[in-house]
């Protein structure tokens, strides 16, 4: 059920290096702007929601054969918990139905669960899942706002910490300068912190500037047509939930979701 072709996870390590130049350029590009432009998500997620795991990405069914780090299914509960309202809503941009052909026609559970799957996969092409990825970009001229610093992108989503101070998000330089780069404590490398900001971040982009989900001006080099980095994203993007109703989805991994993967990950880690 978990064989995939080693191409697969090969090609994601390949362009990880072309995926944080494209970053660097789009960073420049697109979110050098000043502090009061931009307004922190005021849109808030319902107090409790019903959740349930997201399918499994190629990438995730492909670590967990590789005896790698897996996707967690409890960053799932962190995603479906956390999405806003209004990325329920039909203020969502039509491009989304290139990967949930029937999202506007899904009940409000199964649109969260795609959202769970959609972050995973930008997570998988942004960092190859691993929540302590932390990379510098000596290239940039410009330097990090809050840390003085070239910028770094780091945890799931490849964030910056001026992020913090741009989207209201969760994390407090202070703090992680103390501790190693790739120390899973610091609080830019919490899932839950990491992800919460992304969430923020695309709420920005399709619901405050009515962007499309794929744009040039997008925050991640992943989610801008035409570049390397949105095709390893949108190979990522080829299991989405079965209430999708996408025609074509891998066979090996229909009905699996990211709990499946993860427990036999486990399993053959502990033989």
């Amino acid at each position: 059920m978990l064989k995939l072709s080693t191409k697969l996870i090969l090609a994601c390590a390949l362009v990880t290096g072309i995926v944080l130049v494209l970053r660097a350029i789009a960073f420049t590009q697109n979110n050098a702007m000043s502090v009061s432009a931009v307004q922190p998500v005021s849109a808030q997620p319902a107090p409790a929601v019903n959740s349930k795991p997201a399918p499994a990405t190629p990438i995730d069914a492909k670590k967990a054969e590789l005896g790698g780090n897996t996707w967690n299914p409890s960053w799932d509960q962190f995603i479906e918990q956390d999405i806003p309202d209004d990325m329920l809503s039909s203020r969502v941009p039509h491009d989304v139905r290139k990967f949930c052909p029937n999202f506007y026609r899904m009940d409000d559970t199964d649109k969260r669960v795609f959202w769970a799957y959609f972050f995973q996969a930008l997570a998988g092409a942004e960092a190859g899942l691993e929540p302590t990825t932390n990379v510098r970009h000596p290239q940039m001229a410009a330097k990090d706002s809050v840390t003085g610093q070239a910028i770094h992108s780091e945890g799931l989503l490849q964030l910056t910490f001026q992020d913090e101070r741009l989207y209201g998000c969760n994390f407090d330089w202070e703090h992680d300068r103390q501790l190693p780069a790739h120390d899973p404590e610091r609080t830019i490398l919490q899932p839950k912190n990491n992800l919460e900001c992304g969430i923020r971040i695309l709420d920005n982009q399709i619901i405050n500037q009515r962007r499309p989900l794929v744009s040039s001006h997008s925050y991640w080099s992943t989610l801008q047509p035409g570049t390397v980095a949105y095709r390893v994203f949108a190979k990522e993007m080829t299991n989405p939930p079965a209430a999708c109703e996408k025609p074509a989805r891998p066979k090996h991994l229909k009905g699996v979701t990211t709990a499946d993967i993860h427990e036999a990950a486990e399993e053959a880690k502990a033989q």
